[in-house]
């Protein structure tokens, strides 16, 4: 049979992801990657990028992205030991992926939600709340709406939000004749953007940690003589948070106008004409088990059966975040912290330290398998499943997490090569030359954009440029709105860049909780986020650096936004 244009171009595409450092590279020594390589620690990333584009194979592309990396970083070896050597170093980072506690974590988290969504079904709880959101979701926006929502109301982590909100809004979504597309799309911008700026959350320690980090090294530097709060900048910036406010604006924009754009209006038009949630050569990252998962007939269905284990899935969360938290603290050597849980071990203070202190993948993870348990119990108690039943079901749900998990090893290890091949350092070396001070939130911005849209990771960028951004701010503009706004850009800056990126697990993870394909979320999500991001620096950080307040710019960047849709966008047919 003769090979397809499609195949000839990914294959010929995966040789050159190696035959050029070889050619370039072979034979040459240097102290650090990112001089050795330059445009070439690209490779990787690019390669896993692309290739997923045209195979629209994620495990494919991911693993010749992190084969292509360690073999650069082989090649002083020879090219004959460089290959050997590439293959036994990218069996040990995908070991090293799964080592890491954190990584452990997030993946029994996934396996354990699985199973209690599938004991949730079982029980007729996921139908149930689907049918009485089904009253209220009289139509596309209504139900877009309500997934919007439920997204806000799951701040506190962004894992959680994705693996929670889709298996509950999909068949209603579904019924409402809205695309797998932009339910993803609506799960993925509910997820890390809010996470990002919520006032409790699991990322908040992570942030303000750099930003004290950062302005520590001011007062070490002598350039000040004491360093402000650091929670108290972090909640400061937050009208800075241009990209993740307006996001969050675009999609409610979208479901009340009910008007969509490139690929998106494609995905919608097809749902709304035909009926098809999904595209026919899509491959969604869930595999259909909902035969199997069905209650038994004459089960009676009660809403009460989904509430109660999904609550107890938040509520745990929060209760583990804050013991887990308070015992981290405790056991630390901040007396100011221990004082604090000693005097007020429940004000706000202590629960907004506890949260950032917390390990949220242990946390979540042991949430997850308590609602499981609790779900289990419910289900017997009421006679809808036997004990045995119960745990094959638990089982099943777990089963069909497991691709996830893998694509998640395989995106963290591709970014511990990424890491190693010093790729973000050579982005930030070629992109932070002498510019005006007035466009540097705007750089900040589209440098942090990069470096997350190529390694897929938001905190690992926010890490590279924060020690970065807080001096070279403070050396053009040391005035606190300045600061402000830059500390802002870098944030949001590598939340977007995140947010577009296939090999993100944010990405991953809101294609999984949609049961879409992931590459037709990536590429949907990727204009509108595109479309966000421009205006979030034209009408955003460009004024801004200038010197308009974010109490003007916020809502010219909403009109830009909702005029964007009206003017860009087209009405779906069917959907009036």
């Amino acid at each position: 049979m003769r090979p397809s244009r499609r195949t000839m171009l990914t294959l010929s595409f995966v040789a050159l992801s190696f035959l050029l450092p070889t050619l370039l590279f072979a034979g040459q020594e240097a102290a650090r990657h990112a001089e050795r390589f330059t445009f070439f620690t690209l490779v990787p990333p690019l390669a896993a990028i692309v290739l997923a584009f045209l195979t629209k194979n994620v495990v494919l592309s991911l693993f010749t992205g992190i084969l292509s990396g360690t073999f650069m970083l082989s090649l002083d070896k020879g090219l004959f030991a460089a290959l050997q050597n590439a293959f036994i170093k990218l069996n040990h980072e995908i070991l090293g992926a799964l080592a890491d506690p954190w990584n452990a974590g997030i993946v029994l988290q996934c396996l354990a939600i699985g199973g209690l969504i599938a004991l949730v079904s079982k029980m007729g709880g996921a139908r149930a709340i689907a049918e009485a959101l089904a009253k209220k979701a009289t139509g596309p926006t209504s139900s877009q709406l309500a997934a919007w929502f439920m997204g806000l109301l799951i701040f506190f982590d962004d894992y959680a939000n994705s693996l929670t909100v889709g298996p509950i809004m999909r068949p209603v979504t579904d019924r409402m004749k809205v695309s797998r597309e932009k339910l993803a799309f609506i799960i993925d911008a509910t997820a890390a953007p809010i996470a990002g700026i919520a006032l409790i959350s699991t990322w908040v320690a992570y942030e303000i940690g750099l930003i004290k980090d950062g302005y520590a090294g001011l007062v070490a530097d002598r350039l000040i003589d004491t360093a402000p709060n650091a929670y108290g900048l972090f909640v400061e910036t937050i009208p800075f948070r241009f990209y993740n406010i307006l996001i969050l604006v675009f999609v409610v924009a979208s479901a009340l106008m009910l008007r969509e754009f490139g690929p998106m209006f494609k995905a919608e038009h097809r749902t709304r004409t035909t009926g098809k949630v999904l595209d026919d050569h899509a491959k969604p990252m869930v595999a259909d088990e909902s035969i199997n998962l069905q209650p038994d007939e004459g089960v009676f269905l009660s809403i009460w059966n989904a509430i109660v284990p999904i609550m107890t899935l938040i509520i745990g969360a929060f209760v583990g975040f804050y013991f887990n938290g308070r015992g981290s603290i405790m056991g630390g050597d901040d007396q100011a912290l221990i004082t604090i849980f000693t005097d007020s071990p429940l004000s706000f203070t202590a629960i907004r330290e506890a949260f950032g202190a917390s390990d949220a993948s242990i946390v979540l993870f042991e949430a997850a398998l308590f609602a499981g348990m609790v779900a289990i119990i419910m289900g017997v108690t009421q006679r809808i499943f036997t004990i045995e039943t119960a745990v094959d079901t638990w089982v099943q749900g777990v089963k069909s997490l497991v691709i996830t998990g893998v694509i998640l090893l395989l995106a963290w290890s591709l970014s511990s090569v990424i890491k190693q091949l010093g790729t973000a350092t050579y982005l930030v070396s070629i992109l932070s030359d002498s510019i005006p001070p007035f466009t540097l939130p705007s750089i900040i911005f589209i440098l942090g954009s990069l470096i997350s849209f190529a390694t897929g990771t938001s905190y690992g960028t926010m890490g590279i440029l924060m020690p970065l951004a807080i001096p070279l701010a403070f050396s053009i503009n040391p005035d606190s709105s300045y600061m402000l706004m830059n500390i802002g850009a870098v944030l949001t800056g590598a939340i977007f860049g995140d947010h577009c990126s296939p090999i993100s697990d944010t990405t991953i993870l809101s294609s999984m909780g949609a049961a879409c394909d992931h590459i037709d979320h990536t590429r949907t999500q990727l204009v509108y986020a595109l479309t966000v991001a421009a205006i979030t620096v034209v009408v955003g950080y460009l004024p801004a650096g200038l010197g308009l307040s974010p109490v003007v710019v916020l809502p010219l960047g909403m009109a830009a936004v909702i005029g964007t849709l009206y003017f860009v966008g087209k009405p779906v047919d069917g959907s009036q």
